[in-house]
């Protein structure tokens, strides 16, 4: 009792406004785990009732079976690992190598070569969606992976990130190290990289996201059903002249896991990570 006195206004209108954020996040992922065991005609009813009538499991096997009976799911899924992954691997790897370039190595020119990185922020893709096209079609890279995933084996956010984090790492080690004896490249690996699990977990996150999520880019490139990615796949059952929701939803539910083991696993590096760079910070 006496702690509920100490809750002020502001406080307990603090605490609702969070818990209403929180509803408010979390309702299309309960719609997805819900919708994704019922039936069409329940869950295009009004009002919407978030309890299935049921269970409709034969909805999950739908969803990898696809349209046409193919079980093209597990070739598309496949593909979005691949992409997804190679992606987040390359973009971690030189966005750490180049980041360290810029805030470790005085040379001439450093501050030019970060702004023009950073420029390239400023462009949205679908401003050098066509230029990167033709290059594409120019290089016949067309319907394999080395065309879904050449565009994106770079990311100037990550090189930013990377930079940014490594400004704060303390360069007494990388001298005492260098007076050791050890090369460029074992200080590299064997101290900075070690030692950069929190924005690398982040980086490998954003970089597999938005992979993972990429519809615009495998829509010119992935022609072929056998090269397409699992967001070209779901987008199939809208496409269908009578589309079955249920079978949608769970083939969305079941392309959601593993974004979600991926973050669960990387987790535990953000929270020991963070006391860590704000002490740096301090």
């Amino acid at each position: 009792m006496q702690k509920l006195k100490n809750i002020t206004l502001p406080k307990a209108l603090m605490v609702l406004f969070l818990f209403a954020m929180i509803l408010f996040t979390l309702m299309p992922i309960v719609f997805m785990i819900t919708a994704s065991m019922m039936s069409s005609s329940q869950i295009v009813r009004m009002p919407f009732n978030w309890i299935p009538e049921g269970l409709h499991w034969e909805n999950f096997a739908k969803a990898i079976m696809g349209n046409d009976g193919t079980y093209i799911f597990l070739r598309n899924i496949s593909n979005s690992l691949i992409v997804s992954t190679t992606v987040a691997i390359t973009t971690v790897m030189l966005a750490a190598l180049t980041g360290y370039g810029l805030a470790k190595f005085k040379f001439r020119g450093r501050n030019t070569v970060f702004m023009m990185i950073m420029a390239t922020m400023m462009i949205p893709f679908e401003a050098i969606m066509i230029p990167l096209y033709m290059v594409v079609m120019v290089l016949r890279i067309q319907n394999s992976y080395i065309g879904l995933i050449l565009p994106f084996l770079v990311s100037a956010f990550g090189i930013f990130q990377m930079k940014q984090y490594l400004t704060t790492f303390p360069t007494e080690f990388l001298d005492a190290a260098r007076v050791d004896g050890m090369g460029e490249f074992g200080i590299f690996t064997r101290i900075v990289f070690p030692n950069c699990k929190p924005v690398i977990a982040t980086l490998a996150i954003l970089s597999f996201r938005g992979q993972w999520d990429n519809l615009l880019w495998p829509l010119l490139v992935s022609q072929s059903d056998k090269m397409k990615t699992i967001p070209q796949y779901i987008s199939n059952f809208a496409l269908e002249r009578s589309t079955d929701e249920g079978a949608m939803m769970a083939a969305a539910l079941l392309a959601s896991i593993p974004m979600f083991l991926l973050f669960m696993s990387l987790t535990k590096y953000f929270i020991g990570g963070s006391a860590v760079y704000e002490s740096r910070k301090g």
